[in-house]
């Protein structure tokens, strides 16, 4: 089920490998979704907004494992395109080494650091209990976070897309049954959707784990793989870390917005809670390119092929235009319905809050999509410091309009925080893109050196 992306048109060899990427990812926004909805109707508005004013740390914190295990299979996938079995092989076992120890570390400084973090956020009083007690069972899952985003990206950087996504379907229905069973049954509250999430999340990774040893040796390292070596460690830190920080830099951002809009209410906060997730879920084909682009740039790079390089980003940023208008169109019919999903009774106060910040981003979903693909490409290529700064671009849009957005007690100015980083991002993203691509091609052309 691997998928060579150094030979054959780049369309559709793009559109068989995202696609279910996209799937795998709706999947996965459906069941973060279900708590939110799960808690919205039988624990009530206050417990939704609770859950919802952790998302921003919740992105902080799996956004960094994320990009961190994802920076690690760069590697992977550029030796694989090489054609080098013993390196994919090495890159496996001292990228597991890395993400346990990135696992501890992750846990115990999250938990340390958690109330004063949601104190500094101008979390309401009235639902900082439940915020606390949700995003600590969270983090106490983080190695299984980990361990899920590890494999699946190993496995996408050997063309294998589909694996992943079995498995998020079929945890995605246990996280929906556990999430009935400890919410409405044990009564558990907001902490028994977090720890739904986890088993859930657990149970992907420990799938991924037996598909790799039964199904793709090339991705079972040996003894002497899990040996560290420190030309390897030094170039997956060099790619993991950068990423990392990138998801970091830009979840300090939304940090920032999501303190502005703390100060609404919580009414405000659960309509913005809401819409995101509904946002979340109509663009993850946007994340399912980037996915793809660091794939596809990953072993071309590999192969030393720098056109088939160009070509998939042309294609790439086609597809992703299209995309972006009809997702923005699926937005907009949605939100009155899919609002619905979450809230029982009234929602005279709820829906205006909604409408406000949905209509202000629809607008600029095509730079959005634009990001994933300049990013991904830059990164899947073994250039971490542009991406990251793209996220600097992010972070420093997002603080510069919402200190003014809560000075003023503007919600729209503080909705537009995202907007404006996206703008900011998509531009410096699209420059450096074209820059690395320069660089490499002024570069020997042996394959050693483009790696």
């Amino acid at each position: 089920m691997e998928l060579d992306m150094t030979e054959g048109k780049p369309l559709p060899l793009i559109l068989r490998f995202v696609f279910p990427l996209f799937i795998g990812n709706v999947f996965q926004q459906l069941y973060n979704m279900v708590d939110t909805v799960i808690v919205g109707r039988y624990v009530g508005s206050s417990a939704l907004a609770a859950v919802g004013s952790t998302g921003t740390i919740m992105f902080l914190i799996t956004g960094f494992a994320q990009g961190l295990t994802a920076g690690f299979s760069v590697l992977t996938s550029q030796k694989y395109g090489a054609g080098d079995t013993h390196g994919v092989r090495r890159s496996v076992g001292n990228g597991a080494l890395l993400s346990l120890a990135a696992a501890v570390l992750l846990t115990v400084s999250s938990l340390l650091f958690m109330k004063p973090l949601l104190a500094a956020m101008n979390t309401p009083a009235d639902i900082f209990d439940d915020a606390y007690s949700y995003i600590s069972v969270i983090c106490i899952g983080l190695g299984a976070n980990i361990l899920y985003n590890l494999l699946s990206s190993y496995l996408r950087a050997v063309g294998n897309s589909k694996a992943p996504l079995f498995f998020l379907i079929l945890s995605a229905g246990i996280n929906v049954i556990l999430d009935l069973v400890f919410i409405i049954w044990f009564h558990m509250g907001v902490a028994g959707a977090a720890w739904a999430t986890n088993a859930a999340t657990l149970i992907s990774g420990l799938l991924c784990l037996l598909y790799i040893w039964k199904r793709v040796p090339a991705l079972c390292p040996v003894r002497d793989s899990f040996l560290p070596r420190a030309s390897y460690v030094r170039c997956q830190l060099s790619m993991g870390i950068p990423m990392a920080l990138q998801f970091s830099i830009t979840a300090v951002g939304t940090i920032v917005m999501q303190a502005a809009i703390n100060l609404f209410g919580s009414t405000a906060v659960a309509a913005f809670t809401a819409v995101s997730r509904l946002q979340n879920l109509v663009t993850q084909g946007m994340v399912a390119m980037g996915q793809m682009a660091a794939t596809y740039a990953g072993q071309n790079i590999g192969k030393g092929d720098l056109w088939r390089i160009r070509q998939g980003i042309k294609t790439s940023l086609a597809i992703s235009t299209v995309y972006a208008l009809a997702s923005a169109a699926a937005l907009v019919l949605l939100l009155p319905f899919g609002i619905r999903l979450f809230f029982t009774g009234d929602l005279t106060q709820i829906l205006p809050y909604a409408q406000t910040y949905m209509y202000i981003c629809v607008a600029f979903y095509i730079p959005l999509s634009y990001i994933f693909v300049f990013r991904n490409f830059m990164q899947g290529c073994g250039y971490g410091f542009l991406p990251m700064m793209g996220g600097a671009a992010e972070l420093g849009a997002r603080c510069a309009l919402a200190p003014i957005a809560m000075k003023l007690m503007s919600y729209p100015l503080a909705c537009f925080c995202d907007p404006a980083a996206w703008i900011a991002a998509s531009v410096f993203t699209g420059i450096s893109c074209r820059y690395v691509l320069r660089r490499l091609e002024e570069r020997p052309k042996s394959r050693e050196e483009l790696l």
